[in-house]
């Protein structure tokens, strides 16, 4: 039992820190000044990216036909933005102000 325990700690051991380095270079993606955390501008910036490749005709609105499944509201850039600002604030769960690599990429809650 306790070798079986043992061969899969150094079985999972490298995938942890695959796990780790992915982590880090999703932040380091992020972070464009550098500093080890992401911002909520930086986040915001980022992440916005998705709103300007769907909006199709670059008029700072998701029309539904923009939109993943061709249908919903109509999105405004303001309005992306203001949900980006929201999700960064739930990720942000040590109220830093910036996150580090493990709340960048935990599940928003």
């Amino acid at each position: 039992m306790i070798r079986t325990l043992a061969v899969a700690a150094a079985l999972l051991l490298p995938l942890a820190a695959t796990a780790q380095d992915s982590r880090n270079a999703y932040l380091r993606q992020l972070d464009t000044d550098g500093n080890g955390c992401v911002s909520e501008a930086e986040y915001v910036v980022w992440m916005s990216r998705g709103f300007l490749r769907m909006d199709s005709n670059h008029d700072g609105v998701l029309e539904p036909s923009e939109l993943p499944g061709g249908h919903g509201k109509p999105v405004t850039l303001k309005q992306w933005q203001a949900d980006l600002r929201r999700q960064f604030h739930r990720l942000d769960r040590r109220r830093t102000g910036c996150l580090d690599a493990q709340e960048l990429t935990a599940p928003p809650g």
